[in-house]
């Protein structure tokens, strides 16, 4: 199968190439920038170079391949996040989420591609109403906190637009908070390094609950669908929702940090803003059983307790031990 990757050297697409060159398909990577087309040969896919923003650019990209199936990887998101100016640092992922996918989506036609398959986020989209974890079903939030709305609304954009294609088959992947090995929630990432020097409090009652993804598991959960599960939205979250009260002690823990801090909601708002401690207080998680259902797809790090502690190195041998280990002690304790 022909596989047009869009955003081939972010966080996704540089793990997702590798697994769908090993599954024998073809695959083009697109990236904006030149230097980091032999990154892209290097692990066996095309390169093509162009400005997602410019649509003729992404058009010759696109006939040029000629794909069966489009991924969408597209974003511009720092290392470091301002979380009080999420809008404006979120203003070209958010246009590459609508007008990049307008010029992939229209070329797509052009080239005869027959499915597409995009990122979205499950992290904050959820009404903040009723039980804890949400699925597919669920409605979206229908007041989302004006910090966010211009992110929001970005997304919503692409979630409508993908899956009411005609014609062609469009997944939209609600992923959760990623973590691993090249991540602002990775060994040595943005993250981490703020967590270890307690700049990340725990605000009110940290009651917010957020699903969590290693980026192994969205990347082999993104390969899958691409043959699998119809037109339609998917939770691409591991199977443990927890509130911030809880994973962010078991994170600093994880990285050798003291506890973090805990600061009443008034200072969070003069912290991180209004939408900032919502964020910490009223989210809500996700629900993977659709994904498990429709996509054959199981997450390798179940829970983000094991995955914190050993899932966030780069090596992947040491990954792939601390995985071993995990599932005998899985296997042991059932047996016993």
């Amino acid at each position: 199968m022909r596989v047009f990757v869009a955003g081939a050297t972010g966080a996704i697409g540089k793990r997702l190439i590798p697994l769908l060159v090993e599954a024998g398909h073809q695959v083009t990577g697109m990236t904006r920038s030149s230097y980091k087309s032999e990154q892209i040969r290097a692990s066996g896919a095309t390169p093509v170079v162009a400005d997602a923003l410019d649509r003729e650019a992404v058009r010759r990209a696109v006939c040029g391949a000629a794909p069966d199936v489009i991924v969408h990887e597209l974003t511009a998101i720092p290392d470091k996040l301002d979380i009080r100016r999420f809008d404006q640092v979120f203003a070209t992922t958010n246009r590459l989420r609508t007008e990049g996918l307008d010029y992939l989506l229209a070329a797509a036609q052009e080239a005869g591609c027959r499915r597409i398959v995009a990122q979205s986020y499950a992290g904050w989209m959820y009404a903040r109403e009723g039980g804890p974890v949400k699925t597919e079903e669920d409605r979206l939030d229908p007041n989302p906190p004006a910090g966010i709305r211009r992110t929001f609304e970005a997304l919503c954009y692409l979630e409508n637009a993908v899956t009411k294609l005609s014609g062609m088959t469009g997944v939209a992947l609600r992923y959760g908070s990623f973590y691993g090995p090249g991540n602002t929630l990775g060994s040595g990432g943005a993250m981490v390094n703020e967590i270890r020097k307690r700049r990340i409090p725990i605000v009110g009652s940290g009651g917010g609950v957020w699903s969590f993804i290693h980026i192994d598991d969205a990347a082999r959960a993104t390969a899958r669908a691409l043959e699998a599960g119809p037109s339609g939205i998917y939770n691409i979250v591991d199977d443990e929702p927890a509130p911030v009260s809880e994973w962010l002690p078991a994170l600093a823990k994880a990285v050798g940090a003291k506890p973090p801090w805990r600061i009443p909601a008034w200072l969070g708002r003069l912290l991180v803003g209004r939408h900032g401690v919502i964020m910490m207080t009223e989210v809500r998680g996700a629900s993977n059983a659709k994904a498990k259902r429709e996509l054959a797809w199981q997450p390798l790090w179940p829970t983000w307790r094991d995955g914190f502690r050993y899932g966030l190195a780069e090596d992947a041998r040491t990954r792939s031990r601390a995985r071993q280990s995990v599932e005998q002690q899985g296997r042991a304790y059932l047996r016993s």
